[in-house]
């Protein structure tokens, strides 16, 4: 793969973190770039790891993971999203609960892996192309590290906007991106 191709392998496989980034940034209260940046290094490491995870198990049994990792998605998002519109709902009963500065440390890690299970599956495609995967995996998640922290960012602006909201649509753009990965793997 050429340099071109890399990139915009890389950049489109951050999108999904994009979108989850954003929904991540309005449920919180004026996040600060240093939870911005937190939250892409997360992803981004995730990001970069599942695809070399995908290229071992390509080594190893193709068909099993092509066959199940868009159900593992879509089940976490599904899971992540309903949680988010039952807590965006709770939070409309009148009285103002305060927006936390950070999302935990687990719950960062769950998202991030739900979004970056399309990078595994492209890993195990990688597997049958003369590809350096290391290079390929790092662009990756270089390119989700800056897609996330940006997200975040957006997110810090569109939050105030929509108020308890914000998290309500955070779950659907969730529950969205597994029901878009399922789309894919049965239309495609």
């Amino acid at each position: 793969m050429n340099l071109s191709a890399t990139l915009l392998l890389a950049f489109g496989m951050s999108m999904d973190a994009f979108a989850a980034s954003i929904g991540k940034g309005a449920t919180l209260h004026k996040p600060k770039f240093s939870e911005a940046l937190r939250t892409g290094l997360i992803f981004g490491t995730i990001e970069t790891l599942t695809p070399l995870i995908g290229w071992g198990l390509g080594m190893l049994a193709t068909q099993f993971v092509l066959e199940w990792n868009h159900w593992v998605a879509f089940v976490l998002l599904m899971f992540l999203g309903g949680r988010m519109i039952i807590e965006g709902v709770r939070g409309d009963d009148g009285c103002e609960a305060e927006t936390p500065h950070r999302h935990g440390f687990w719950l960062l890690v769950t998202t991030a892996i739900a979004t970056s299970l399309d990078a595994m599956a492209v890993g195990v495609g990688l597997a049958f192309l003369q590809v350096n995967i290391i290079a390929t995996a790092l662009a990756i998640g270089c390119a989700t590290l800056i897609m996330s922290t940006l997200g975040i960012m957006v997110g810090r602006f569109i939050g105030p906007l929509l108020g308890k909201r914000a998290e309500i649509l955070g779950g659907i753009v969730l529950i969205g991106i597994g029901a878009q990965i399922l789309w894919n793997h049965f239309a495609g």
